[in-house]
């Protein structure tokens, strides 16, 4: 195990001498507030796409496995096992460069339905153990700990319990990391610390010194262009971050998350957290070599609209955005493991805003308007990537009705929208789609973003 070891042991030690006193197992009689206690369990599986291929496949343990999302040398790995990633072979790394960098790899290209159907299997083993409070994305979900579950020797042998049930119920090779801390966003971050199969406990007596061991990057939610941004205003390290007051982290983001990570990373356990709904909801999707063209890729990116669509309206959620992307085929290198497709050209984006809407008929339209603004010319006839972001969501209860909505038929919209999710859900995602979308159906299967769990079309 790692960060708590003083905590642990200060926890062994008044469990002996309560029993030597009491006569009797832990809890005794000394005050239970002696203890240091923690309020969330987050369980992280490790290298998932790859540890089920290797679960399914006995051939691949202890092999070096790439996911992919189709057999071609001009993808990336969607995922990589441990005995890959040992290589440098990362999430984003290119199917040339994963080659080269680890010659005896194996790629295996990506079986989503059945990574979605052992979710579910891990899901039900830790609710085996203690029920689970948020599912966060395929591989993560956290757990609220409640009353004689928070002392810290308990949900050390919860955490063993929890680790133990996933190997007997939902795969013998499969692992997980699982992290402990006084609030969701420290026990995420403790899930991170020790990996593979590992298991850490953030409590308040260890968590500065912790904490000022990690790099900014390390935090969940600062990524590149965030660690840029921080570094532009003088914050390099967690020692330079941790000492801002709670007024200059706000200034920090520009935004009250900022405030909130000062809360959090002192152990706060911010309950604003789990009532935040997501601002945006998007898909996005790299073209096979024979779709690299204009009509596909408008197809496709009207597929990625209808799947997006769907899950606002499941989360009775309403855009007041949609932003396109399109990436084009070019001579440029690749300059980064993250980047995707062949030589890479230009891109462009636009986005729009939007009377805040749900239906299909309203958002086709502005991604429409939108592609007809994209670039015309000899460079950019072949896009090998398209996204499709439906941003500046707002919750229903807070939606604002328009002036005319009795009027224009969104009402009626809506409910047509609502039907015909209804029928996709329950028949399949393509049963009643718009026409222009059905050359995509095939050339656009389901991928699971890390970051949700879509239902299985």
């Amino acid at each position: 195990m790692g960060f708590a070891s003083s905590s642990l042991r200060d926890a062994r030690a008044e469990k002996q001498e309560g029993a030597a006193d009491a006569g009797q197992s832990w809890p005794a009689q000394k005050p239970a507030s002696r203890l240091p206690e923690v309020n969330w369990l987050f369980v992280d599986l490790n290298s998932y796409f790859a540890s089920v291929e290797q679960e399914e496949r006995p051939e691949l343990r202890g092999q070096p496995v790439g996911v992919v999302p189709f057999q071609a040398d001009t993808t990336c790995c969607i995922a990589a096992s441990y005995e890959a990633k040992a290589c440098g072979v990362k999430t984003g790394t290119m199917v040339r460069e994963a080659r080269e960098k680890c010659p005896g790899i194996v790629f295996v290209e990506a079986r989503h339905e059945l990574y979605v159907e052992y979710h579910h299997r891990i899901v039900a083993a830790v609710e085996s153990c203690l029920p689970v409070t948020a599912v966060l994305s395929i591989d993560e979900m956290a757990c609220r700990l409640m009353g004689r579950e928070r002392p810290l020797l308990a949900a050390l042998e919860l955490a063993e319990r929890v680790k133990q049930a996933v190997r007997e119920q939902a795969g013998r090779t499969l692992r997980c990391s699982v992290g402990l801390a006084p609030n969701r966003f420290l026990a995420k971050i403790a899930s991170d610390m020790e990996k593979p199969d590992g298991l850490v406990a953030l409590t308040p007596d260890v968590l500065r010194s912790a904490l000022l061991g990690l790099e900014l990057r390390d935090l969940p939610g600062i990524g590149a262009r965030t660690e840029k941004r921080l570094n532009a205003q003088g914050v390099r390290t967690m020692a330079e971050l941790m000492e801002r007051s709670r007024e200059q982290a706000g200034a920090l983001w520009g935004s009250v998350w900022g405030e909130r990570l000062w809360y959090w990373l002192r152990g706060e356990n911010f309950d604003l957290e789990e009532q935040e709904h997501a601002k945006s909801m998007g898909h996005q999707h790299v073209l096979a070599p024979e779709m690299r063209n204009l009509d596909s890729a408008w197809s496709v990116a009207h597929k990625l609209l209808h799947r997006a669509a769907m899950r606002m309206r499941k989360e009775r959620l309403w855009a007041s955005r949609i932003g396109v992307t399109l990436s084009f085929v070019g001579k440029a290198p690749v300059r980064s493991a993250s980047a995707f497709g062949p030589g890479r050209g230009e891109s462009w984006s636009s986005e729009t805003r939007l009377i805040e809407c749900q239906d299909n008929p309203t958002l086709i339209l502005a991604l429409r308007k939108l592609w007809e603004t994209r670039p015309r010319g000899a460079n950019h006839q072949h896009p090998f990537f398209v996204s499709v972001v439906l941003g500046g969501l707002v919750a229903e209860a807070v939606h604002t009705l328009t002036l005319f909505d009795a009027q224009d038929g969104a009402r009626q919209r809506r409910r047509l929208a609502e039907a015909m999710d209804a029928l996709n859900n329950k028949y399949g995602f393509s049963t009643l789609a718009p026409a222009s979308m059905m050359a995509a159906l095939k050339a656009a299967p389901t991928r699971i973003a890390f970051a949700s769990i879509p239902e299985i079309f």
